[in-house]
């Protein structure tokens, strides 16, 4: 193989992994679905060569119900990227997923559909508070460590006097 056919490749999976970034941008969480899968951190490694697509995802929580979900949603996304011949999608537990990973973006989209991003990290969570997602006060208590998803929990708002659901942080 000469060195220009192999520029030439090289090129075209660096923009096909831009396409593909793009895309994964539109797929979503099924719980949180103002949420893609980029927004939350989920996507540790995305890799393209000669059309196959190769995306390593990092699960929220070890038993998420709805992870064949994401897994078909992001095939299926990915699919209908030009150029992509095949997708693999696995998921990898070597390294644990953290709110820490959830973007800026991410909890701006949180605090907008009405749940608190993380506040602070797993070790400080015995002062755990958050700020309410509706008037932007911190007079809040937390209500129960569970919300109705694993990985939220149920605060209420002593100013505005409304119960709102917070992401756990871990």
């Amino acid at each position: 193989m000469g060195v220009e056919l192999e520029h030439s490749l090289a090129s075209h999976d660096a923009d096909l992994e831009t396409a593909v970034r793009a895309a994964l941008l539109e797929v979503n969480d099924p719980e949180i679905p103002t949420l893609s899968v980029l927004d939350l951190g989920m996507v540790r490694e995305v890799t393209c060569s000669d059309g196959c697509v190769e995306v390593k995802m990092t699960p929220t929580f070890m038993g998420c119900p709805a992870l064949a979900i994401i897994r078909k949603n992001v095939e299926t996304r990915l699919q209908q990227v030009e150029g992509v011949k095949a997708v693999s999608v696995d998921f990898v537990y070597d390294e644990p997923w953290t709110t820490d990973r959830i973007s800026d973006i991410g909890k701006q989209k949180l605090k907008q559909f009405g749940i608190a991003p993380p506040s602070c990290s797993l070790l400080q969570m015995k002062n755990l508070t958050a700020e309410c997602p509706y008037c932007g006060s911190t007079h809040t208590r937390l209500e129960n460590l569970f919300g109705p998803t694993a990985c939220r929990s149920v605060f209420y708002c002593e100013d505005c006097k409304q119960p709102f659901e917070a992401i756990k942080p871990v």
